[in-house]
């Protein structure tokens, strides 16, 4: 294989399926594009709700998160100098230094990996020299920048608060709510959404879908929720036709495959 120009770093779902996701990818993007998949460990006795069976148990040195607090972005429980995206920004700028040929680095999620990924857009801190884009697939819900919602609720006091928007934000996050959606402003982002991920059917997965009344202010399923969000930042929503709540279907669509670079 040629030194690589490109790679992309595609983020795994609530199931911490990161080898789904990774055979997903792959088969979505150019020949020639590094993939890497990083995996958020969880310990086994807090796994439960979140493991995806044929995954790597976590060993004595790996970060460790819970299944709710790595995708927003949260410190790991055994380093809380660490954030989940501290690790990232890690990551990448140890990929500069093994493969410096690598000018242009795709960051996607799906999922909850995508809720990672957009809420990462904000604060990312990547190395110089690397420039960053972003693939938002289908995520529960959305960090926005501003009181707006699609369904606000005047009696939820949550939905303007992190991860839902930039009011009360954590210690560890760097810099201010201004300094984020500035940066949010400037990123490179492409959004995708499943136009059949919505409703009650078993494919649209709804029963893991956040239910809380700052979720719901953004709308009534994933689907919706991304339209809402995209409308109201004037960019468009690439939605996949014949496409629930699967990424090994919105990756290697044609429109997935166009924001993954393949």
């Amino acid at each position: 294989m040629a030194a690589p120009e490109r790679a992309v770093v595609a983020l795994h779902g609530h199931p911490r399926d990161a080898q789904r996701t990774f055979a997903a990818t792959e088969a979505s993007v150019a020949a020639g594009t590094l993939v890497l998949a990083p995996l958020f460990q969880v310990a086994a006795e807090h796994a439960g709700g979140c493991h995806s069976p044929g995954e790597p148990a976590p060993q004595a040195s790996d970060l460790l998160w819970r299944c709710g607090s790595w995708l927003a972005g949260a410190p790991a429980d055994n380093a809380a100098a660490v954030s989940a995206f501290a690790a990232i920004d890690a990551l990448l700028a140890e990929l500069k230094q093994r493969w410096p040929s690598v000018k242009v680095v795709t960051v996607a999620g799906f999922s909850a990996g995508a809720q990672w990924v957009q809420h990462y857009a904000a604060f990312a801190q990547p190395p110089a020299g690397l420039r960053l884009r972003f693939v938002v697939a289908s995520p529960g819900s959305w960090l926005y920048a501003d009181p707006w919602r699609p369904a606000a609720q005047a009696d939820c006091v949550g939905q303007n608060r992190w991860k839902y928007g930039l009011e009360q934000l954590p210690a560890w996050l760097p810099g201010s709510a201004a300094e984020a959606a500035a940066r949010y402003r400037q990123a490179n982002i492409t959004y995708l959404v499943g136009a059949d991920d919505h409703g009650d059917a078993p494919a649209a997965h709804g029963r893991i879908l956040d239910r809380s009344c700052a979720a719901q202010a953004q709308g009534s399923s994933r689907l919706e929720r991304a339209q809402g969000f995209t409308s109201h930042l004037g960019q468009p929503l690439h939605v996949v036709p014949g496409c629930a709540h699967d990424v090994r279907c919105v990756f290697p669509s044609a429109e997935g495959r166009a924001a993954l670079g393949g």
